[in-house]
């Protein structure tokens, strides 16, 4: 069964939206290396209609100029791009299509098809949708030392837990954590009382 990973820049205090208003400060090799370790990866790309439209708007211009992201250009025009949208879209950017029928269907018969990996980049509405549906396999969060204090975060309010295991870390030269999740199994309920006994001990 094929993998499913999705990249957000998020800030401190959690807010996913407008990255291009405080996320670039922050950009070094660094955080370029985790990107295309996730993106660069995968054949097939997942977006939402508004990730799409920003990327469809800026990666074939820099193909074509030829300059030092090019080759990371290329690659993203070289992979399969699935849009979700409810809207019916024409595409004027290679390798681009339409997700057909119900996102979690969907999703659930692309994971089940023969090869590589699939990426999501910000498409937050999407990733949480697949959170949801327990399809997502890995979160890559790049956590910036910033707390933007306005706009959309990553979670929304909702009604049941979606409980996570760290299976990564790294702390990149501008302070930014690099952070990758797995879905786990629930924690249960505890209390008080059950933790306590992992309180230090006051010496006798």
């Amino acid at each position: 069964m094929r993998k499913i990973t999705a990249g957000l820049f998020i800030s401190l205090d959690g807010v996913v939206e407008a990255p291009d208003q405080w996320h670039f400060p922050y950009f070094n090799d660094e955080m370029g290396a985790a990107v295309d370790a996730t993106l660069g990866a995968a054949d097939t790309l997942l977006f939402g209609r508004k990730t799409y439209d920003s990327f469809a708007g800026a990666w074939p211009e820099r193909e074509a100029a030829g300059g030092e992201d090019a080759g990371f250009a290329k690659t993203l025009g070289d992979a399969r791009k699935i849009v979700v949208s409810n809207q019916e879209l024409e595409f004027t950017w290679r390798n681009s299509e339409q997700l057909e029928g119900d996102l979690v269907d969907a999703v659930t018969a692309l994971k089940n098809e023969p090869g590589g990996n699939i990426a999501l980049s910000g498409s937050v509405s999407v990733v949480r949708q697949l959170l949801a549906a327990g399809l997502l396999d890995e979160l890559h969060l790049l956590v910036h030392p910033i707390a933007v204090r306005k706009g959309m975060r990553l979670f929304d309010e909702g009604e049941t837990p979606i409980p996570l295991k760290l299976i990564s870390s790294e702390t990149f030269r501008t302070g930014v954590l690099n952070l990758v999740y797995a879905p786990a199994q629930s924690t249960g309920r505890g209390t008080y009382d059950d933790a306590k006994i992992h309180l230090p001990q006051p010496e006798q």
